[in-house]
Protein backbone atom coordinates (compact mmCIF):
# COMPACT_ATOMS: atom_id res chain seq x y z
CA UNK A 1 0.00 0.00 0.00
CA UNK A 2 2.81 2.51 0.77
CA UNK A 3 4.76 1.71 -2.21
CA UNK A 4 1.13 2.67 -4.39
CA UNK A 5 1.00 5.93 -2.26
CA UNK A 6 4.54 6.73 -3.18
CA UNK A 7 3.71 5.99 -6.91
CA UNK A 8 1.22 7.98 -6.95
CA UNK A 9 2.34 10.97 -5.03
CA UNK A 10 5.43 10.83 -7.67
CA UNK A 11 3.01 10.61 -10.49
CA UNK A 12 0.96 13.66 -8.97
CA UNK A 13 4.47 15.58 -8.54
CA UNK A 14 5.43 15.08 -11.69
CA UNK A 15 2.59 15.99 -13.72
CA UNK A 16 2.13 18.89 -11.68
CA UNK A 17 5.94 20.08 -12.33
CA UNK A 18 5.39 19.39 -16.13
CA UNK A 19 2.18 21.41 -16.15
CA UNK A 20 3.77 24.21 -14.50
CA UNK A 21 6.74 24.29 -16.99
CA UNK A 22 4.70 23.93 -19.82
CA UNK A 23 2.66 26.75 -18.47
CA UNK A 24 5.41 29.25 -18.32
CA UNK A 25 7.04 28.39 -22.06
CA UNK A 26 3.26 28.90 -23.44
CA UNK A 27 2.90 32.35 -24.47
CA UNK A 28 -0.38 33.79 -23.49
CA UNK A 29 -2.71 35.08 -26.23
CA UNK A 30 -3.87 38.24 -25.01
CA UNK A 31 -6.62 39.11 -28.46
CA UNK A 32 -5.88 38.63 -32.00
CA UNK A 33 -5.38 40.75 -34.89
CA UNK A 34 -7.86 40.87 -37.95
CA UNK A 35 -5.89 40.30 -41.58
CA UNK A 36 -6.73 42.84 -43.56
CA UNK A 37 -5.80 40.72 -46.57
CA UNK A 38 -8.75 37.84 -46.00
CA UNK A 39 -10.13 39.17 -42.48
CA UNK A 40 -8.24 35.59 -40.59
CA UNK A 41 -7.79 36.25 -37.05
CA UNK A 42 -4.00 35.87 -36.23
CA UNK A 43 -3.14 35.38 -32.19
CA UNK A 44 -1.81 38.23 -30.16
CA UNK A 45 0.25 37.80 -27.92
CA UNK A 46 1.39 40.56 -25.10
CA UNK A 47 4.89 41.57 -26.23
CA UNK A 48 8.30 42.67 -25.21
CA UNK A 49 8.57 45.59 -22.58
CA UNK A 50 11.80 46.71 -24.98
CA UNK A 51 9.07 47.85 -27.30
CA UNK A 52 7.89 49.88 -24.01
CA UNK A 53 10.63 51.85 -23.52
CA UNK A 54 11.31 52.92 -26.76
CA UNK A 55 7.97 54.74 -27.08
CA UNK A 56 8.63 55.82 -23.59
CA UNK A 57 12.07 57.56 -24.83
CA UNK A 58 10.27 58.56 -27.68
CA UNK A 59 7.47 60.48 -25.66
CA UNK A 60 10.01 62.04 -23.17
CA UNK A 61 12.39 63.42 -26.60
CA UNK A 62 9.48 64.56 -27.66
CA UNK A 63 8.76 66.68 -23.95
CA UNK A 64 12.31 67.49 -24.21
CA UNK A 65 11.77 68.90 -27.68
CA UNK A 66 14.79 66.78 -28.76
CA UNK A 67 14.38 67.14 -32.94
CA UNK A 68 17.64 65.48 -33.17
CA UNK A 69 16.81 62.13 -30.65
CA UNK A 70 13.12 61.76 -32.25
CA UNK A 71 14.74 61.53 -35.63
CA UNK A 72 17.56 59.38 -34.57
CA UNK A 73 14.88 56.52 -32.61
CA UNK A 74 12.67 56.99 -36.21
CA UNK A 75 13.00 53.84 -38.87
CA UNK A 76 15.40 55.30 -42.19
CA UNK A 77 12.97 53.65 -44.26
CA UNK A 78 8.80 54.19 -44.49
CA UNK A 79 8.73 56.14 -41.11
CA UNK A 80 5.08 57.24 -41.01
CA UNK A 81 2.63 59.08 -38.82
CA UNK A 82 -1.39 58.90 -38.99
CA UNK A 83 -2.35 62.15 -37.02
CA UNK A 84 -5.42 62.63 -35.61
CA UNK A 85 -7.40 64.99 -38.08
CA UNK A 86 -6.22 62.83 -41.43
CA UNK A 87 -2.75 64.32 -41.18
CA UNK A 88 -0.23 61.94 -42.84
CA UNK A 89 3.37 62.46 -42.09
CA UNK A 90 6.05 60.58 -44.03
CA UNK A 91 9.70 60.51 -43.64
CA UNK A 92 11.41 62.29 -40.88
CA UNK A 93 12.34 65.50 -42.53
CA UNK A 94 8.41 65.64 -43.12
CA UNK A 95 7.91 64.80 -39.25
CA UNK A 96 11.00 67.68 -38.48
CA UNK A 97 8.65 70.14 -40.27
CA UNK A 98 5.94 69.81 -38.90
CA UNK A 99 7.09 69.22 -35.72
CA UNK A 100 8.84 72.52 -35.12
CA UNK A 101 5.85 74.59 -36.12
CA UNK A 102 3.47 73.07 -34.37
CA UNK A 103 6.01 73.10 -31.08
CA UNK A 104 6.56 76.76 -31.74
CA UNK A 105 2.86 77.53 -31.82
CA UNK A 106 1.54 75.02 -29.39
CA UNK A 107 4.24 73.89 -26.54
CA UNK A 108 3.11 70.33 -26.35
CA UNK A 109 3.37 68.35 -23.22
CA UNK A 110 2.74 64.55 -23.29
CA UNK A 111 2.14 62.73 -19.62
CA UNK A 112 1.91 58.63 -20.34
CA UNK A 113 -1.05 57.22 -18.46
CA UNK A 114 -0.86 53.06 -19.97
CA UNK A 115 1.56 51.01 -21.94
CA UNK A 116 1.29 47.79 -23.74
CA UNK A 117 2.96 45.96 -25.88
CA UNK A 118 1.80 43.27 -27.97
CA UNK A 119 2.96 41.45 -30.56
CA UNK A 120 1.87 38.78 -33.45
CA UNK A 121 2.97 36.86 -36.65
CA UNK A 122 1.26 38.68 -39.75
CA UNK A 123 0.77 36.37 -42.92
CA UNK A 124 4.02 36.77 -43.94
CA UNK A 125 5.22 35.23 -40.90
CA UNK A 126 7.10 38.51 -40.10
CA UNK A 127 6.91 39.52 -35.89
CA UNK A 128 4.94 42.96 -35.56
CA UNK A 129 5.76 44.44 -32.55
CA UNK A 130 3.11 47.23 -31.29
CA UNK A 131 2.95 49.26 -28.13
CA UNK A 132 -0.37 51.25 -27.49
CA UNK A 133 -0.21 53.98 -25.35
CA UNK A 134 -2.78 56.41 -23.81
CA UNK A 135 -1.73 59.80 -22.52
CA UNK A 136 -2.77 62.98 -21.42
CA UNK A 137 -1.36 65.91 -24.00
CA UNK A 138 -1.70 69.68 -22.63
CA UNK A 139 -1.36 72.20 -25.26
CA UNK A 140 -1.01 76.09 -25.79
CA UNK A 141 -2.91 77.44 -28.03
CA UNK A 142 -3.57 81.22 -28.23
CA UNK A 143 -2.49 81.74 -24.53
CA UNK A 144 -5.19 79.24 -23.40
CA UNK A 145 -3.98 75.64 -21.85
CA UNK A 146 -5.72 72.87 -23.98
CA UNK A 147 -6.24 69.33 -22.83
CA UNK A 148 -6.66 66.51 -24.63
CA UNK A 149 -6.36 62.60 -24.37
CA UNK A 150 -4.72 60.87 -27.05
CA UNK A 151 -4.41 56.85 -27.84
CA UNK A 152 -1.40 55.70 -30.10
CA UNK A 153 -0.48 52.70 -31.96
CA UNK A 154 2.94 52.53 -32.35
CA UNK A 155 5.02 50.03 -34.81
CA UNK A 156 8.27 49.45 -33.08
CA UNK A 157 10.87 47.36 -35.77
CA UNK A 158 14.30 46.71 -34.70
CA UNK A 159 14.22 49.03 -32.00
CA UNK A 160 13.01 52.06 -33.80
CA UNK A 161 9.83 53.86 -34.33
CA UNK A 162 8.44 52.66 -38.02
CA UNK A 163 4.97 53.95 -37.62
CA UNK A 164 2.20 54.86 -35.36
CA UNK A 165 -1.36 56.57 -35.53
CA UNK A 166 -2.87 58.84 -33.00
CA UNK A 167 -6.14 58.83 -32.15
CA UNK A 168 -7.39 61.82 -30.04
CA UNK A 169 -10.56 63.69 -28.07
CA UNK A 170 -11.02 66.66 -25.88
CA UNK A 171 -11.08 66.13 -21.84
CA UNK A 172 -14.12 66.07 -20.66
CA UNK A 173 -15.03 69.20 -19.16
CA UNK A 174 -16.33 68.73 -15.29
CA UNK A 175 -19.27 70.04 -14.68
CA UNK A 176 -20.12 71.51 -11.05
Amino acid sequence: MKNSILILLITVFTYSCDSINQAKSDPMIIGHEISDEDGSKMPLYGGSMSTVEVWENYIAAHNDADFDVIRDMNAEKNFRINGPRGEVIEGSDAQFEFLTQWFAENAPVWEINYLIANEYTDEKGVLQQWVTSGNDLTLNVEGSEVKVHQVSDVLIVNGKVQMFYVYERAKPIAVE
